[in-house]
């Protein structure tokens, strides 16, 4: 083996003999409103500038030639709310399953992040708040990817995500963050159920007499006992949001979170235990303690009628102490330090016609970023390497135009530099590297990155559009190394994967129908993925390797539809809300594997819910969630069942917004099922110990009161 970045066919070729010599066994943000009235006319007027702003902040991203969502969290509190499986139902293009029912996400837009690290570091998308950053150089922690202190959602998919920065294979999710104005009041919360689950949350905001300035604190406790064995997890987290309007001309915020969670995994399970004993633990069960603290300051001032300037810098600090209980641990501490420009101008004419510019410069550099690993012995750490990370950077400088051929056409055009800059090194280690593979990877890499799209409006409730885009996502710093193994301490050059993406769509809205349509197909170069060499026992974490493959191909279809089959003449109503994703992922001629399908995710999911509204406050309905079956490894050789889960909501939501009230009942018919796995080259199509088990039959409650 040479100390290069093996080329794609032949690293898969080691990964297989690797593979090969190991056992399988079955157990392995809106405008100040007057706060002169009385309480009551106060709050009616903010809730509905806050809806008012949901609704304008829909038609901006609706402009965007692309698929585009976005999730109003009163929405998905409707029911239960506990992490991003629920938040992110019914958006098409997103794969996105809680592993175990915990806070642990598998998320992935149009096959981003294949097999990555569930309950860690999420990777393959950009995560903001409030349009800053908390992704970096080493992924996304998961700690803040929870549906607390949220007032909505919006999910940009692929390069459609281009005037946030965000140039990732999957995209950017952007939480927006509750505020005085969209979340006024005091607001009290409670929900429990099934497995032990229980979740307070308790919230205040309002704005000062003049409105000048809106304040916003929040916090929530959750606790869960686990559906399999083992798997108990509890966070606590706070948010603060104030903002303050100097002038006309000059608004400044400061928004912090701070979260801390504990949970543990039961172990990986075979297909066959979740059948049988999904409930079961497994041998290499362990638990992760990780805490994250979030800084954000914001500059937006308004320059003149055309222009705005947004500057904002972020601190994100965060921890994770992996392992616990278990006879190995890592310990991961990092620093995310994030400056962002961003400018913004409309109502300029090129040739006659009206054009509207941003631009957006922003760098996320990790700071004090180290790994620490070793083996445990009677409780107490034991150190065996130091892996370190810090100087690592990932920079985009983005310009963007949409020019607008008419009141229904426009073209919108962009270009990007964007710079992977990673630095890994063995620091030190009692473990000597004794492979072909280097001690330290560095390297700083520049890249072009266009993007073209146009959009048409035929007819008022039709838009078609279509774009061409490029996508950079450069390797996590932990997909590096540094590896432990039998053969020592090393660390594994890994290349930025670039796609090409071209999409094709179509937006409707008749007031009975809404709903988009999007066919896409992106080209992929080096694509990063994380591979299982050995899976996890009860003395070791699993061995994993992390490789460039040869060329992909990730191409599909995103859908959804909402229709209103009945709506009476007292406001009661029927609808029903759908989505469905297909997605073909599979190599362009590999030397080894020819056009296998790329394993890890389901190539149809289809969700739907059917719900009755009346005018008086009550809802209820019924939903379904049903996943086809797909391969577990490189080969080919294993796949993963196909299944389908069923469930009931019903609740009453007060006209006046004073209180609500849900019933949640899930997986009615007690399926048992994969809700995700680890892919490996070659399970020979054995059965191995690498599976998720996805919850039970469950029933959640919960109300909450606004005052």
């Amino acid at each position: 083996m040479k100390n290069v970045v093996l080329g794609a066919a032949s690293t898969f070729a080691v990964i297989a003999n690797l593979t090969a010599t190991s056992a399988y066994a079955a157990d392995e943000a809106s405008s100040a409103e007057s706060a002169a009235a009385d309480a009551e006319a106060s709050e009616t007027i903010t809730v509905t500038g806050a809806r008012s702003n949901l609704t304008a902040e829909k038609e901006r991203l609706q402009k965007i030639p692309g698929t585009v969502s976005i999730v109003d969290n009163a929405d998905v509190e409707k029911g239960r709310a506990a992490n991003l499986e629920d938040v992110l139902a019914y958006q098409p293009g997103v794969f996105a399953v809680a592993t175990g029912g915990n806070g642990a996400n598998l998320v992935s837009i149009r096959g981003s992040g294949i097999n990555t690290f569930y309950g860690g570091y999420a990777r393959g998308i950009r995560y903001l708040y409030d349009g800053a950053s908390i992704s970096g150089p080493g992924g996304t922690q998961e700690t803040f990817l929870t549906p607390s202190s949220v007032s909505y959602t919006e999910v940009l998919n692929g390069s459609n995500a281009f005037s946030y920065g965000a140039l990732a294979l999957g995209g950017a999710i952007n939480f927006v963050t509750s505020s005085g104005r969209t979340a006024p009041g005091l607001n009290l919360g409670i929900e429990g159920g099934s497995y032990g689950y229980r979740k307070y949350q308790a919230s205040y905001g309002g704005v000062t007499a003049d409105g000048a300035t809106d304040y916003y604190i929040g916090a929530s406790s959750n606790e869960r006992d686990g559906y399999q064995e083992h798997t108990r997890n509890s966070a606590r987290d706070v948010t603060l949001n104030l903002a303050h309007q100097f002038s006309d001309r000059l608004k400044v915020q400061l928004i912090v979170k701070y979260r801390k969670e504990k949970y543990f995994n039961g172990g990986n399970l075979t297909l066959e235990q979740i059948r049988n004993d999904p409930r079961h633990i497994s041998p290499s069960v362990y638990g992760r303690k990780n805490w994250s603290a979030l800084a954000i300051g914001k500059i937006d001032y308004t320059i003149d009628d055309k222009s705005r300037l947004e500057l904002s810098f972020s601190a994100n600090k965060f921890d994770l102490d992996n392992g616990l209980e278990a006879a190995w641990y890592n310990d991961w501490p990092s620093l995310y330090l994030t400056p962002q420009l961003r400018y913004l101008r409309e109502g300029d004419t090129i040739f006659g016609l009206k054009s509207d510019t941003s631009i957006i410069l922003t760098q996320t550099r990790l700071e004090d970023g180290d790994t620490y690993g070793g083996s445990r012995v009677n409780g107490q750490k034991v150190f065996t390497y130091h892996g370190g990370y810090s100087g690592s950077r990932d920079t985009s400088l983005a310009i963007s135009n949409e020019l607008h051929l008419s009141d229904d056409a426009s073209i919108t055009s962009g270009l990007s530099l964007v710079e992977a800059l990673r630095d890994i090194r063995v620091v030190e280690t009692l473990n000597p590297n004794t492979t072909t593979y280097p001690d330290r990877v560095r390297y700083d890499k520049w890249y072009v990155v266009p993007r073209l799209g146009a959009s048409w409006k035929p007819i008022p409730q039709l838009q078609l559009f279509t774009s061409l885009g490029r996508s950079i996502d450069a390797p996590v710093t932990w997909g590096i190394g540094p590896r432990n193994t039998a053969q020592g301490v090393y660390v594994r050059s890994v290349l930025p994967q670039k796609g090409l993406t071209v999409e094709a769509g179509a937006r409707a809205n008749t007031g009975v129908f809404e709903g988009s349509l999007t066919l896409y197909r992106t080209w992929l170069h080096d694509e990063i993925h994380s591979i299982v060499v050995t899976p996890a026992t009860a003395t070791a974490e699993a061995v994993t390797d992390t490789v460039n493959a040869s060329p992909t191909i990730h191409q599909g279809i995103e859908a959804a539809l909402t229709v209103a089959l009945w709506k009476g003449d007292s406001g009661d109503s029927v609808n029903l809300r759908q989505a469905y994703t297909y997605s073909d992922f599979y190599f362009r001629n590999d030397s080894d594997l020819g056009n296998n399908k790329l394993p890890g995710l389901p190539p149809h999911s289809y969700q739907a819910q059917l719900e009755w509204k009346s005018a008086a406050g009550f809802y209820a309905g019924a939903d379904l969630r049903a996943i086809s079956g797909y391969y577990a490894d490189y080969t080919n050789s294993l796949k993963v069942p196909s299944y389908a889960i069923w469930g009931l909501r019903a609740g009453y939501e007060r006209p006046d917004g004073q209180w609500k009230i849900y019933v949640d009942l899930k997986n009615l018919g007690n399926k048992h099922y994969a809700a995700a796995g680890s892919a490996s080259y070659d399970y020979r199509g054995a059965d191995a110990a690498v599976f998720w088990p996805g919850d039970g039959r469950s029933v959640f409650a919960g109300i909450a009161f606004h005052l």
